[in-house]
C-alpha cells in the first residue's frame, strides 16, 4: 500500500462512527503488536521452555557424540 492510499484510509476513517474508529484502531494496535511488539509466551510454551531449562541444569541433554551417533545411524 502506498502512503497516499494509507493517508486516504485514515482520512476515510475519521468518518466512521466511533465504535468502528475504536475497533480499526485494536485492529491496528494488534498488527502491530504482532509485527514490531514483543513475543508474548503462551502457558504451554512458557511451561516447555522451564521444563527445557531444568533438563539443561540437570544436564538430561545429549552431548555431542551422542547427537553425533544418531545422526550416523539415520544416514546409513
Amino acid at each position: 500500500m502506498t502512503r497516499q492510499s494509507l493517508e486516504i484510509l485514515l482520512e476515510r476513517v475519521s468518518t466512521w462512527p466511533e465504535q468502528a474508529q475504536e475497533e480499526f484502531v485494536r485492529s491496528m494496535a494488534a498488527i502491530e503488536s504482532k509485527h514490531f511488539g514483543p513475543y508474548r509466551l503462551s502457558d504451554d510454551e512458557r511451561k516447555a521452555v522451564r521444563r527445557g531449562l531444568a533438563e539443561m541444569r540437570d544436564r538430561k541433554l545429549a552431548d555431542e557424540a551422542a547427537v553425533a551417533a544418531v545422526f550416523r545411524r539415520y544416514r546409513a
